[in-house]
């Protein structure tokens, strides 16, 4: 158990039968009253955000979550397979659970977070950042470097990015896995 004042961001708590992440948190001290914690909760599983009160000495059941790096291997249609690096075991995650699976490629180093007292595996991220190549674009043109108009390009994970004229195929570029952005060109 925890008390509700001691919650801080990425604190994994279980609420009404289900696990959130805290994402945000405030002492408040109205003029009248006793000081609350306002926080903004994110469901593990559905993603949604919920924003909640507790009073300060309120109990709270807490949740040991571990981060542990895997191997993307391979999929089977919404079946992802990664290896865990430290005990070599398969394990199942589906693709609603993988944030960024989009750019995801075989051999990619994720990081899984279960719940350390019952094993259970709460979802998988990548990293912020990844760098893949262009496989199809448009031509670029030289000079086309003065405008911030952006052009679809398609890169070797088959998901598509926006991104400047100047990119051409088979170029490398770094992109944001959590909304798909290009960051910039990755000299080789």
């Amino acid at each position: 158990m925890i008390n509700s004042q001691d919650i801080k961001n990425g604190t994994c708590i279980r609420l009404d039968g289900k696990l959130y992440f805290v994402i945000e948190f405030l002492h408040v001290k109205p003029g009248k009253g006793n000081t609350i914690m306002r926080t903004k909760l994110k469901d593990v599983v559905s993603g949604r955000v919920l924003e909640r009160r507790f009073n300060i000495g309120e109990k709270l059941e807490d949740v040991r979550v571990e981060r542990r790096p895997y191997q993307f291997s391979y999929n089977e249609g919404d079946t992802y397979h990664f290896l865990n690096q430290e005990t070599w075991d398969d394990v199942h995650i589906a693709k609603d659970s993988v944030t960024g699976v989009d750019f995801m490629k075989e051999g990619d180093v994720v990081e899984v977070v279960s719940d350390a007292s019952t094993e259970t595996i709460l979802f998988a991220e990548m990293p912020v950042k990844t760098v893949l190549k262009v496989t199809y674009t448009e031509p670029g043109l030289k000079g086309d470097t003065a405008t911030n108009t952006l052009k679809p390009a398609t890169v070797e994970t088959g998901a598509t990015v926006r991104v400047p004229l100047f990119i051409n195929e088979g170029e490398l570029i770094e992109i944001d896995t959590r909304d798909g952005s290009y960051v910039g060109r990755v000299k080789a």
